[in-house]
């Protein structure tokens, strides 16, 4: 099924934060599907190595409350789920979900989408996606690349995945760091048919 499909739908995605820089981004991302109304339900998934960079980059400390913490207040509509949880229901391709993004996607974890180890919940569900031809957005992280991840890359998008580089935009003239993460959030969740009413629209000339 794919995105365009999806619009007018309440959606049940997963997110999943891993162990690159920019837990920020992954917040926003967060904070923009529990405010959409076309958004019912978000499997929340952080690995080991995102727990170490929420506390280095956003101050966050421990797994417990997580979701609290990145939203400023409670959710229902927000679940978190251990990453070695396989036995989650995201886990299954029998339960109905609408997509996958994992913001930010580190090396490691592309690796093992990619060859398909499914070694935890984050990998296993974005196998699941890619088995059952669901959306899978993977917003890797890194720079500069080297031919593994450029061939990890090559390899999750001839299986169907989309590579999403964690790339700001700048025509937006934003002011700080925060303004950066929001715009390219929009722009991801605008990819999946979900736009946001104050995302900026780059028109040209007139």
């Amino acid at each position: 099924m794919g995105w365009n499909k999806m619009t007018h739908e309440h959606l049940n995605l997963t997110v999943a934060i891993t162990g690159a820089s920019g837990a920020a981004f992954g917040q926003h991302l967060l904070q923009a599907l529990h405010i959409d109304p076309r958004v019912s339900h978000v499997h929340f998934v952080a690995s080991e190595s995102a727990l170490r960079v929420l506390a280095e980059e956003l101050r966050f400390s421990g797994r417990n409350g997580l979701v609290e913490k990145l939203l400023g207040h409670p959710s229902s509509k927000v679940q978190q789920h251990a990453e070695s949880d396989i036995g989650a229901s995201i886990a299954s391709g029998s339960y109905p979900s609408n997509g996958m993004i994992v913001l930010p996607c580190s090396m490691g974890t592309l690796a093992g989408i990619a060859n398909g180890l499914a070694q935890n919940l984050i990998e296993r569900a974005a196998d699941v996606c890619l088995k059952e031809r669901r959306p899978l957005i993977l917003c890797v992280r890194e720079t500069p690349f080297n031919k593994i991840h450029l061939r990890n890359m090559t390899l999750a998008a001839d299986a169907g995945a989309t590579i999403y580089p964690v790339i700001p935009t700048f025509y937006n003239h934003p002011i700080d760091s925060t303004m950066m993460a929001k715009q390219f959030v929009a722009r991801v969740l605008a990819h999946i048919g979900l736009p946001q009413s104050d995302a900026y629209v780059w028109k040209g000339e007139a």
